[in-house]
């Protein structure tokens, strides 16, 4: 969802810190006192359903834990790292939030960001401290790996030298690809790419873009657009001069989605004429509320998502979905079981690095101690199967899922529905 741009504006940083400690682990003894893991990302605006989705998903790691860990009391501080002016993802609120955590001695694990530009300036922060960081939702290639990404990515964001930013979802230089397949597989032919020019967007276009050539796709353009402009018809009208069957777009719900979804039906863009695809980013009711149930099934809405949907999930991602349910009382958002995945993987770091941290002399020993745990993670039980980290901090998974928009009785009258495993 991933969940990525930059905004260069200097935001003051909207704080919000919620300490989370389970009401029956406040009534136990934390003989060795207490540890604190920091969330950051966006809880404002159109992100306020997601982020407090995943806000909920470490809450209920937490919870499952009984508040503690190998004897210490575990603390959550949640930081929104979107400036009160844009509503959206700040750089400079989510350096705040990151020098924030690493000043805190109790700090001991960072899980964030949403946004993948906004991992982009924590990661190397949090690697100058020592501090282990969990994404719930960056995709974004280069924060990990070569492929996909950009010159001198992704040792930029290690100016230790080692890795200390994990995630539990694959990557979008598998997203991307899977995209285009399917893309081919529903009978496009020529396609119109779109991107809002962040990082995640135009990352996953460029993986699309370059996919679908190989595989024999036709790409009329991949352009970007400017997401503050409230009229897309400009480059819809271009889009429909073209003769494209399909349009794909990279971006986030905060960036342009929901009018360009919107305004493809002004211009005469639905199916069978032209159909929309984008990635797990747009994975979101808001966007649906944006764009309008009639659209987005006008166009036939398709999102591809990394990871299982949540009904089709077993062992421990049923067991998951269900709690999640009957804790807040609704469906989980596209990142909050994978939040809880975070959490939980955390919270493993933590109880397999309890000895070296009671050797450690100070909070970056301790901090280097839990990094060192995560990232030797293996055969981890998660919600999409057994999965391990590779060295660079990846899952060695890549399970993905096609979701279409279909009717529903519902409060907005559609939904993502569960359409295809994706390959």
């Amino acid at each position: 969802m991933r969940r990525w741009g930059w905004l260069g504006t200097f935001g003051a940083a909207v704080l919000v810190m919620v300490a989370t400690i389970p009401m029956d682990a406040t009534a136990q003894q934390c003989p060795k006192g207490k540890l604190r893991i920091y969330t950051s990302w966006p809880m404002q605006g159109a992100m306020i359903p997601e982020g407090t989705g995943m806000k909920n998903g470490v809450d209920l790691a937490v919870s499952e834990a009984g508040g503690t860990v190998a004897g210490y009391c575990l603390e959550v501080i949640n930081l929104d790292d979107a400036s009160p002016q844009t509503g959206k993802w700040d750089g400079a609120v989510e350096a705040e939030n990151a020098n924030k955590a690493v000043a805190d001695p109790l700090a001991i694990v960072y899980i964030g960001t949403y946004n993948s530009g906004a991992a982009k300036v924590s990661i190397p922060i949090n690697n100058r401290a020592h501090m282990a960081q969990i994404t719930p939702a960056n995709t974004y290639p280069g924060l990990t790996k070569k492929q996909g990404a950009a010159p001198g990515e992704p040792e930029i964001y290690r100016p230790l030298g080692f890795v200390n930013y994990f995630r539990p979802v694959p990557a979008d230089d598998i997203q991307g690809a899977v995209g285009a397949k399917w893309a081919k597989r529903l009978g496009a032919k020529k396609v119109y790419v779109l991107n809002d020019q962040e990082l995640y967007g135009k990352g996953i276009a460029d993986v699309f873009e370059a996919t679908a050539k190989k595989i024999g796709l036709a790409i009329v353009a991949n352009e970007g657009i400017d997401w503050k402009q409230p009229d897309q018809k400009p480059v819809l009208t271009k889009v429909r001069a073209s003769g494209a069957d399909l349009v794909y777009m990279g971006g986030v719900i905060e960036t342009g989605a929901q009018v360009i979804i919107r305004q493809m039906k002004e211009v005469g863009l639905v199916a069978p004429r032209v159909r929309f695809m984008g990635p797990d980013g747009l994975l979101e009711e808001e966007l649906l509320k944006g764009a309008t149930c009639e659209v987005a099934m006008a166009t036939e809405m398709r999102v591809t998502f990394a990871g299982l949907p949540f009904e089709k999930m077993k062992g421990t991602g049923a067991k998951t979905y269900e709690e999640y349910k009957k804790r807040f009382g609704k469906e989980p958002t596209a990142y909050a079981l994978y939040a809880a995945e975070a959490g939980r993987v955390a919270i493993d770091g933590i109880k397999r690095a309890a000895s070296a941290i009671e050797r450690a002399k100070d909070i970056a020993e301790k901090r280097e101690a839990v990094r060192k745990a995560i990232s030797t993670t293996k055969n981890f039980d998660g919600i999409n199967g057994k999965w391990s980290f590779d060295a660079n901090g990846d899952v060695d998974y890549d399970t993905m899922s096609g979701f279409k928009v279909v009717k529903a009785d519902t409060p907005i009258g559609c939904k993502f529905q569960f359409e295809s495993i994706l390959e």
